[in-house]
C-alpha cells in the first residue's frame, strides 16, 4: 500500500521512509500552530485508551514516579512481533501514512549500544496499530487515515543504564525531530517501573498535536509516537499505559516472554 504524505500534498515535498542514518539538523523549529484536525481517533476498550482523557486502562502496570528499576534479570530479546492490544488492530509497517519532510518520529542517540545480531526478518522495526474509528487527520482540502501510534524498536545485547540510555535517546531523538520541525510543548513526562522507564514528550508536527514516548530496559529500547485524538493531545498518562501494553506484547526472549 503507498503510504500517504500528508505534508507533501499539502505544505511542499515529503520524504521517503526516513532513516537513522539522517543528518542532524539544529536549526530553529518550524512547525505550525497546534490546532489539529478534526475527525476521531483512538482506541475503544480498556487498554489505556487514548479516546478517553486521562484513561489509563487495565493493561500492565505502568509504573510511578516513586518507583524504582529492578536490578537486570538477565532477559534479552530475539524478535520484535506484532502485539495483540485490546481496542486496536496492530501490523508491520508505518499503516500507509507519513508526514514526509523527515518529519517522522525515528530513534538515534544509541551510541555505544551493541545491537542485536540476527535475521532481519525476525524483526519487526516498526509496528503500527490502528483504532475504531480510525485517525483522520485534515489539513486544507487534504485529509488522511493515521495510526492511533506508530512505534520504532530496537533490541540491543545489554543496556547496563536504561535510565541514562533513555535520556541520551530521548535527547537525541527529539533534537533532531526539532531540526526537522517537531515543535516541543509542555515538559517531559517520566514514569518508572519495576521493568521499564518510559519518557513522553508532547509536539506539534506539521500543525497536528502529538504526544511521543521512548522508553527502554535491560535489553531493548524504542519511541511510540502517538496521532491526536480528535484535535487534541494523547494525555501523557495514556500513552505511558499504552506505551507499557505495546512493549509487554511487542517484546520477544528465548523464553517467549
Amino acid at each position: 500500500m503507498a503510504a500517504v504524505v500528508l505534508a507533501s500534498a499539502v505544505a511542499g515535498c515529503g520524504s521517503a521512509e526516513p532513516s537513522a542514518g539522517r543528518p542532524s539538523a539544529g536549526g530553529p523549529s518550524a512547525g505550525g500552530p497546534s490546532a489539529g484536525p478534526s475527525g476521531s481517533a483512538g482506541p475503544s476498550g480498556s487498554a489505556g485508551s487514548a479516546g478517553s482523557a486521562g484513561s489509563e486502562g487495565s493493561g500492565g502496570s505502568a509504573g510511578s514516579a516513586g518507583e524504582k528499576l529492578a536490578a537486570d534479570p538477565g532477559i534479552r530479546y530475539t524478535s520484535v512481533v506484532v502485539p495483540t492490544m485490546e481496542g486496536l488492530v496492530c501490523d508491520e509497517g508505518d499503516g500507509g501514512f507519513h508526514f514526509g519532510s523527515d518529519l517522522d518520529m525515528i530513534l538515534t542517540g544509541d551510541d555505544g549500544l551493541k545491537e542485536v545480531e540476527g535475521d532481519s526478518a525476525d524483526v519487526a522495526d516498526e509496528i503500527s496499530c490502528f483504532g475504531s474509528p480510525r485517525t483522520v487527520l485534515r489539513k486544507g482540502t487534504v485529509s488522511a487515515s493515521a495510526p492511533t501510534f506508530t512505534a520504532r524498536t530496537t533490541l540491543y545485547e545489554k543496556v547496563a543504564d536504561p535510565t541514562a540510555s533513555l535520556d541520551k535517546i530521548s535527547a537525541a531523538s527529539l533534537d533532531l525531530a526539532v531540526g526537522y520541525g517537531r515543535n516541543l510543548t509542555g515538559e517531559p513526562h517520566a514514569v518508572t517501573s519495576r521493568d521499564l522507564v518510559v519518557k513522553c514528550r508532547q509536539n506539534v508536527t506539521d500543525t497536528f498535536p502529538m504526544t511521543t514516548c521512548f522508553w527502554a530496559d535491560y535489553g531493548a529500547a524504542g519511541v511510540v509516537d502517538f496521532f491526536p485524538f480528535g484535535d487534541q493531545y494523547v494525555p501523557a498518562e495514556s500513552a505511558v499505559r499504552l506505551t507499557t501494553d505495546f512493549v509487554t506484547g511487542a517484546l520477544k526472549s528465548k523464553t517467549g516472554s
